[in-house]
């Protein structure tokens, strides 16, 4: 199971996710996705456009988690 970072990393810098999805030209829908961690499909234009505004790396931002059922 992959899993986003994007709260913890988000809540760290004190800036809202309404902000990061503004700022990075993004649905905020979209944003809030990653950002709750419900997203099925990570676009790579999301991930790259986060991954530059928050000045992180792909791994920082997701992670693999082992699912119960691996």
């Amino acid at each position: 199971m992959i899993h986003s970072n994007l709260k913890e990393i988000v809540d760290q810098r004190g800036v809202s996710i309404r902000q990061v999805a503004r700022d990075i030209g993004y649905r905020f829908d979209s944003v809030r996705a990653m950002y709750n961690n419900t997203m099925k499909h990570y676009p790579q234009d999301l991930i790259s456009k986060l991954c530059n505004y928050l000045d992180v790396g792909v791994g920082e931002l997701l992670e693999h988690k082992k699912d119960a059922g691996d």
